[in-house]
């Protein structure tokens, strides 16, 4: 359970990230709402993971998974160049999560 607590805290962290490039500085007002709601929404169930799951090991899946999606949206939505440095970058960051559900003991499972 808690680890679809914690996909559901992303996807808001996700959608909340992508509406604040979209709300150009909170002028304009749907994105700007969704920001809100939408980060109020991610530390809701982020907090409820935190009942189940170490904090150490929730914030470094949290922010991993957060990071590449976001890459993601940028270059697929709004044209952002991706590079070899960045895209081994990331690479990094998803081995290290990993490496953290497989072979450490940080997650409290």
């Amino acid at each position: 359970m808690a680890y679809a607590l914690l996909t559901i805290a992303i996807v808001f962290e996700v959608i909340a990230t992508t509406a604040l490039k979209m709300s150009d500085g909170f002028s304009k007002p749907i994105p700007s709402l969704v920001v809100v709601a939408g980060y109020s929404a991610a530390f809701y169930f982020l907090s409820l993971v935190l009942e189940k799951l170490s904090v150490g090991f929730t914030y470094a899946v949290w922010s991993a998974v957060g990071i590449v999606l976001i890459t993601t949206i940028g270059v697929v939505f709004f044209h952002e160049k991706a590079d070899a440095a960045g895209v081994i970058g990331m690479g990094l960051i998803i081995a290290g999560v990993i490496i953290l559900n497989v072979f450490s003991k940080m997650s409290g499972h």
